[in-house]
């Protein structure tokens, strides 16, 4: 784009950056400049274009119908360089840039991260940027590149493919099993302090599963953050439903009703249809199904 066609390209990149963080803030630091540089080329393109792209209110930058407008051509311009650079990275000998993985706590720091050493000495130049956290992540508007789901979204060009099921059970720490009544089946259960999902903050369905035990308890502790009920039922606050690939290993936990309590569910790598082919997003993925085929079977409990 020439200046007389109504701006630069980047500074429909920033606009776009602004338009999918919110604030100026986050647009820069996704961008990679200072605050004032963004803010310098919002108010270059609105003189250009002779309007009003956002309103600017103290909780962030928000989009006017005009700046919706632009974001979506922008977003539209966005894919067809990212497919003509998937053509270009095909041939590319060394892999650069940055490649975010949005990935739920659980897998993320539990599974994935260490299992990242090979893809980083293999491709020194790339930036593997891994968010672990519980949440949904819009690959829509480029909060990640590669996210890791339990479902497969119905909606958007997301394309997805299984990584694998995985099992959960419920375990305790040695100290709370010493000090409360034994557990022989799930009758015994009832009265037994757990620890689950703060009802309200789950971001999946799939991860309301304390009621699939039994329908006669309920959580005593609850945390929106497995690591912290992993955390907490080590310290023997209560009984936790758990995936095996974190729980299983460990010396300082123990499988209740090992052969009565048994919840599956599913991990799905998914990405945007537009940037699946990217090599260096393609080189990311590729090494995640591999290290999940190699090591499948600490999803169900065993080495």
């Amino acid at each position: 784009m020439r200046e007389g066609d109504g701006g630069h390209w980047d500074d429909y990149r920033f606009a776009l950056a602004v338009f999918r963080a919110g604030t100026v803030s986050a647009a820069a630091r996704r961008l990679g400049v200072d605050h004032a540089t963004v803010i310098r080329r919002i108010d270059r393109l609105e003189r250009h274009l002779g309007e009003r792209l956002f309103h600017r209110r103290a909780s962030g930058y928000v989009a006017t119908e005009a700046g919706q407008a632009i974001a979506a051509t922008a977003d539209a311009v966005e894919s067809a360089i990212i497919n003509g650079q998937s053509v270009v990275g095909r041939s590319a000998a060394r892999l650069t840039g940055t490649v975010r993985i949005g990935a739920p706590d659980g897998f993320g720091s539990a599974f994935l991260a260490p299992r990242l050493t090979g893809l980083v000495e293999r491709h020194p130049d790339l930036d593997i940027q891994l968010v672990a956290t519980a949440r949904l992540f819009s690959l829509s508007k480029r909060e990640a590149d590669i996210a890791i789901g339990l479902s497969l979204p119905q909606e958007g060009r997301i394309v997805g493919r299984k990584l694998t099921d995985y099992d959960l059970k419920l375990y305790a720490s040695p100290l709370y099993l010493r000090r409360f009544p034994a557990i022989a089946s799930r009758r015994d259960l009832e009265g037994h302090r757990f620890i689950g999902y703060i009802e309200e903050l789950l971001y999946t369905p799939e991860l309301d599963y304390l009621h699939h035990v039994s329908p006669a308890i309920s959580a005593r502790l609850r945390s929106a953050n497995l690591n912290a009920q992993l955390h907490a039922a080590v310290a023997g606050v209560g009984l936790a439903v758990l995936p095996c690939f974190m729980a299983a290993d460990r010396r300082d936990l123990v499988c209740v009703l090992p052969d009565e309590v048994t919840l599956t569910r599913s991990f799905w790598l998914l990405m945007h249809a537009d940037s699946r082919d990217l090599a260096r997003i393609r080189a990311v993925a590729e090494h995640i199904y591999a290290v999940v085929e190699r090591d499948r079977e600490v999803f169900f409990g065993r080495r």
